[in-house]
């Protein structure tokens, strides 16, 4: 933390470079490869001139001409003094002022350090660190939108809420064992325990269970593209993609093996798996194509079942087995070879699209995103995506019930203070702070008039 550091802060080989710099002697160092002195530069300025070899000699060897942009602390990203250097993308160029930083006093930067250093400075919690990755790795505006969200303090908002609860019923609580030589002396209405354990339990599950929505956003919904052979399934892949993806033949059994590949519908990544045709086969490989076909089905969230005549009700049964909990669209394709007559095999929707010439493909589109039942983000919704939120909030909630089965069984104050404790800690353990016993001290003297 008493160093000064560097690193690129944009791929090299683009027009523009950034290089990003850290630390107390950000300017000094600076200052000996700049032409201007920014020793004493203002905060949220830019400075125009030129990095050189040398500053101190009368004609010094120019690297480039730049712009430096300068944050003094505590009013920037890390907290920290610091600078960005806008220069050409030129690999040379960026190297030459890496190797001029770091030789007046700089140290490269250690993978994700300059968010560390925020968080260590506290310009933001664990949470928000963790959302600067996912928001570098958002690939569509739903996990952009909930990176963003956790990023601007959302999550962290809400369990300071449940962690001020908490602490309420910590403190109440500790109080009471403070004069536990007054047996008749109780701070903590039992049933007001209760009601306020419940409903924290209640937020946490909730925020736990949106961690199967984030999970989906991050990796893409499955969806399966079933059917017999050459109904036009990796035709339709193909169409979906925009791509010649899969290998298309009017040959039986073609596909073999799962294809999978990822598209975005409506700001929603889908990930679509080409299977082999399902049929009566005796070719052992084409065989074990098939069983991966069911295996896909199983672990899809959405099943498109392609059709180009009318299924039998054996071939309607056989895909009602594998298929159920799922949400299933039948495709109805060659739509330009044959009649066009919508007719409902059951309950599943129908499209009807010619995958060769791309006909029906958006309306296709639009009943995937239908069936994947993602309701509209907004900007203050909270969803889990980290599997480390995810377990702290998990155990904290069995802490939590630990505590309203202790109320219930009127368990003594002590050990259901152990529990609030322990939930306590998981919850910190997200955001990267820390309960201490002088907080929960003085929690009870500013909420409570002890001794009057």
């Amino acid at each position: 933390m008493n160093e000064t550091i560097c690193a690129l802060a944009t791929a090299p080989g683009g027009a523009l470079g950034i290089i990003r710099i850290s630390g107390a002697q950000t300017l000094e160092i600076l200052s000996r490869i700049f032409t201007k002195d920014l020793t004493s530069a203002q905060p949220n300025t830019v400075h125009y001139g030129h990095i050189v070899e040398n500053v101190e000699i009368p004609s010094p060897q120019v690297i480039d001409e730049v712009l430096v942009s300068v944050f003094r602390a505590p009013h920037s990203y890390t907290g920290e003094e610091s600078a960005e250097i806008s220069c050409h993308g030129s690999r040379y160029i960026l190297n030459k002022v890496l190797e001029l930083l770091i030789l007046h006093g700089c140290r490269m930067a250690l993978p994700g350090e300059f968010t560390q250093r925020a968080y260590l400075n506290g310009k933001m919690d664990l949470t928000q660190a963790e959302a600067v990755a996912d928001l570098i790795a958002s690939t569509n505006q739903a996990t952009h939108q909930v990176a963003l969200s956790q990023l601007r303090g959302h999550f962290s908002s809400k369990l300071a809420l449940l962690r001020e609860k908490l602490l309420k019923l910590t403190s109440l609580l500790e109080l009471e064992l403070d004069f536990s030589d007054h047996e008749d002396l109780e701070f903590a209405d039992r049933s007001e325990l209760l009601m306020l354990s419940k409903e924290i339990d209640t937020h946490i599950v909730t925020l736990a269970r949106s961690f199967e929505m984030g999970q989906t956003l991050k990796q893409g919904i499955p969806v399966a593209i079933v059917g017999k052979t050459n109904v036009g399934k990796s035709t339709l892949l193909n169409a979906l993609l925009k791509d010649d993806r899969a290998i298309v033949s009017d040959i039986h059994g073609t596909t073999r093996d799962t294809i999978e590949d990822t598209i975005d519908i409506q700001g929603l990544t889908f990930r679509f798996i080409d299977t082999a045709g399902i049929r009566q086969t005796q070719d052992t490989v084409e065989q074990i194509g098939i069983s991966r076909t069911y295996a896909a089905i199983d672990k899809a969230r959405i099943v498109l079942w392609v059709i180009d005549e009318k299924p039998s009700s054996e071939e309607i049964n056989e895909l009602l087995q594998h298929t159920e909990n799922k949400k299933l669209i039948v495709v109805k394709n060659k739509s330009d070879k044959t009649d066009n007559n919508s007719y409902n095999l059951f309950s599943s929707p129908l499209v009807s699209i010619s995958a060769k010439y791309g006909t029906g493909i958006e309306n296709l589109e639009n009943a995937i995103y239908e069936a994947a039942e993602i309701p509209a983000l907004t900007d203050n919704d909270i969803i889990v995506t980290s599997a480390r939120h995810y377990d702290a909030l998990t155990r904290s909630h069995t802490c939590i019930q630990r505590v309203i089965d202790g109320i219930q069984m009127q368990l003594s104050g002590d050990l259901l203070s152990e529990d609030l404790r322990q939930a306590l800690d998981t919850i910190a353990e997200i955001t990267g702070g820390q309960i201490t016993p002088n907080e929960v001290l003085g929690n009870i003297f500013r909420n409570f008039c002890v001794g009057k």
